[in-house]
This record gives C-alpha cells, structure tokens and sequence, in this order.
C-alpha cells in the first residue's frame, strides 16, 4: 500500500482486532473498505500479521546450540518451555540466564527463534509457555489470543519465579536472571519487576502498570517504545516519568515512525530492521551488564 496514511490506517485496526479483542470478520468489514476489496484486504492483514511459516533467523538445528522444548510441572500446574543454550565448551563460562516472555499468541515458533538469538549472544534462554497450565500454545493465533485473556496472572508470575529460580541453580548459570518480553511479555517484565523474582527486566512495547507501582521496582528495566504505538505510550510514558521520579534505574528509548511489534521479522508491514537491530545491541549490552558473573 503506497500511500502511508492508508498503511497507518490498517495497522491501527490490526491493532485494535488484535489487543481489543474485536472478531476477524469486522477486521476484514474494515480492511475491505480500506483496500479496495476483499482480495487486498486479505493480502495487507497477512502483510501486517505475523507469519507463522516465516523462516527463522536461527535454524533450529544449529549446530551451535543445545535447544528444545521441555515439559514439566511449576507452582502445581503443568509447564512447559523452550531451552536453547551454546553448547559447552570444556570450560565454559557461567552465563546469565534469561527468560523470554512471549506476545499474546503464546510460544510461537518465532519467540522461540528469539531464545536462539538470546542463546547465541551469550546467555542461557528459557522461553516458557504460560499458555501450558491452559494445555499450551494452540496453533490457530485467534485461539491463542483468547486464551491469553483468560491466563490466571498470579499463576503466571509463579511459574516464571519458579523457572527462574530453578535457573539460578543451573550448572553454567551466573546465579542471575534477567527476562525480555514482547507486547504481552513486554507487559508481563513490567509486573515481574514489580512482583520481584528477577535481576534485570527489558520490556518491548509492553502497556505498564499503573504509576503508583514504580516504587516496588528495585531492578533494572530497560524499556523499548514504538513511536507511532499510542496506545501502549498512554500508560508507557507514565510509567518511565514515575520509574525516574522515584529514582529507579531504568532506561528507556523510543524509535520514531516505528509500529507496535518492530521487533518482529515475520510481520513484513511492522517489521523495522534499523530499529530492531538497534533496540537488540542496546539489549543484550543492558542484560550482560547486569547478569554475567
């Protein structure tokens, strides 16, 4: 779509269909009187939708890393995650561990090759389903996304302190762990720093809790926004201007003319590679700093 008002247009309502819970058939109603007609409607959703068939960055198979999914049990209810770590060296250092969080259609194969990225910059990546107490990540994303909305939060944040504290105790472990999120996970890092349980948290265009929170926070946050994302910037900018207020060490930086989910290589339309590249060297700089032995 070469006109850039229209594109704005249809990622706001793919926005809206995706965090407010609207049904597919308004979305299509609407991209249809936006595009033309139904045929390019469908082509722009599946433009700005993330692909579940995209390639990864990171084979699965690399031969460089351990990885692969594990299924357990955390805070009496099943779990399940995704491991991926360099595989070890005869005298391998110890490594941060970092948990990655995953956005509101649950361990995709793309978060999982997001574990891979944070396993080759150096850390040992767990990516757990929160999905798993619910019977996991289904494959249908509409499916996902109403299951996120019925995810029981306090079982959530269990889990994850579970998997973290297990981590710390790994045998290549530093003894500290950060997490990164996405959107949801975004959301998610926020709360766990308030609830406590990590080392150091990085929140991608993640909505925050409320300003009066900030005062519970006594780790690290490094925080990404996207600069056309105004629904995640009405409780970010709050959030960022109560974190320094109350002295907490947080870093935060907006991308200008960026959409929500820039970080994610299997949207075409959102996708933003200079952004994405610099939010991910800021990343992995922030949580090696905070991390390492």
């Amino acid at each position: 779509m070469a006109d850039p008002s229209l594109r704005n247009r249809a990622v706001q309502l793919y926005d809206a269909f995706t965090h407010e819970h609207r049904d597919r058939r308004t979305l299509l109603r609407q991209m249809t009187a936006l595009a033309g007609s139904a045929v390019a409607a469908e082509a722009l959703i599946a433009s700005i939708a993330a692909s579940p068939v995209a390639a990864a960055i990171i084979d699965p198979a690399d031969k460089r890393l351990e990885a692969g999914m594990r299924d357990g049990t955390e805070a009496g209810r099943p779990a399940r995650a995704y491991y991926a770590a360099l595989k070890s060296a005869a005298k391998p250092a110890r490594r941060g561990v970092v948990l990655v969080i995953h956005e509101n259609r649950g361990l995709t194969p793309h978060i999982q090759d997001v574990a891979r990225r944070v396993a080759l910059d150096g850390f040992l990546a767990i990516a757990p389903d929160l999905l798993a107490p619910q019977g996991g990540t289904p494959a249908d994303e509409d499916k996902a996304r109403e299951l996120i909305g019925t995810v029981d939060y306090d079982l959530a944040l269990a889990q994850a302190r579970a998997f973290a504290d297990k981590a710390r105790a790994m045998p290549q472990a530093s003894g500290k762990v950060g997490m990164i999120g996405f959107c949801w996970g975004g959301a998610f890092v926020n709360r766990m720093a308030v609830a406590g349980g990590i080392d150091a948290g990085v929140s991608y265009y993640g909505p925050a809790p409320a300003p009066s929170e900030a005062a519970r926070v006594n780790v690290p946050l490094m925080l990404h926004y996207a600069g056309t994302d105004a629904r995640v910037a009405q409780t970010g900018e709050p959030w960022v201007a109560a974190l320094k207020a109350a002295g907490k060490p947080v870093e935060a930086f907006t991308y200008p003319g960026v959409d929500h989910a820039f970080n994610n290589d299997t949207s075409t339309a959102r996708y933003n590679k200079a952004a994405a590249d610099l939010a991910w060297g800021r990343t992995t700089t922030f949580l090696h700093r905070h991390l390492d032995a």
